[in-house]
């Protein structure tokens, strides 16, 4: 969505180079080991935050060997349940839970993912006890919980959406602070467990040693494409919301998410596949 603009604007051909694998570690390797000039970048994710904690013997810190120069977009996480799981309202599940402790499954789109984090935090929080079953991605976690398999999971907004929309699943709470503009008759996790809060989200990154004025040309050419209506609305289009922060305040976001999660990996012992 950006490489064009960036492009064009910048005057620099920007080239995405997909180094898939290692839950996005080895591209993360092949961006810290380049040349801290500005001409390589990397996409980070939420997923980075917590992959600090779950994988013990990375080959590089995140926070010492890349500088966060500008998100790109939030998303939300949805708890929702199969229809025929007998109540309709987060409350309800709540007391479900606890009066069917160990029984109900909630599935999530892999170990140490966003998906099966925020259900790690929804569980301590609300002092309940869920079975975690992990599936290879979203779909398959989507299609298991729609055919009855699990009773529940924690997915995306986006890839929910239509299922919600056409009862399919039933809504229960998104998970980020606020309610969300495409769900906004959903309430939030956090207004019946306060404080709770888990979201995803995405920006770029440069290797540490990068010069100050081209992190700063960088992140104003992003936010300045943020807030252009045609891609605010393909963002908003993918299930997400612009996000427009400072290399500042976005480094701190990286920083918080990572303890965060640090927290929630150790408290549930999580190891990844």
């Amino acid at each position: 969505m950006f490489s064009d603009r960036l492009s064009e604007r910048l005057g620099q051909q920007f080239i995405i180079e997909n180094r898939p694998g290692g839950g996005t570690n080895i591209a993360l390797q092949a961006a810290v080991n380049s040349q801290p000039d500005g001409y390589t970048l990397v996409s980070i994710t939420s997923s980075n935050a917590s992959n600090a904690t779950l994988y013990e013997s990375l080959p590089f810190d995140l926070q010492r060997d890349l500088i966060p120069i500008a998100a790109l977009s939030r998303g939300a996480l949805v708890l929702e349940v199969n229809p025929l799981v007998p109540i309709k309202t987060l409350a309800e599940f709540i007391s479900y839970s606890k009066a069917n402790a160990g029984k109900i499954n909630v599935a999530s789109f892999g170990v140490g993912t966003t998906s099966h984090l925020a259900g790690e935090l929804f569980k301590a929080m609300a002092g309940i006890t869920l079975v975690h079953v992990p599936y290879r991605g979203d779909a398959l976690a989507l299609t298991d919980t729609i055919s009855g398999q699990v009773q529940a999971t924690f997915s995306t907004v986006a890839a929910s959406l239509e299922y919600v929309r056409t009862g399919k699943l039933r809504a229960l709470g998104v998970t980020t602070a606020t309610r969300w503009e495409t769900l906004p008759d959903v309430p939030t996790i956090g207004e019946i467990v306060p404080g709770y809060e888990a979201s995803t989200w995405n920006g770029v990154a440069v290797p540490r040693g990068t010069p100050q004025d081209i992190i700063e040309k960088l992140n104003r050419e992003i936010n300045t494409g943020l807030s252009d209506p045609k891609v605010r609305a393909r963002i908003t289009g993918l299930g997400n919301v612009p996000m427009p922060l400072s290399p500042a305040d976005f480094g701190k976001l990286l920083i918080d998410d990572t303890e965060k999660w640090a927290k929630v990996i150790q408290a549930a012992n999580i190891k990844p596949e």
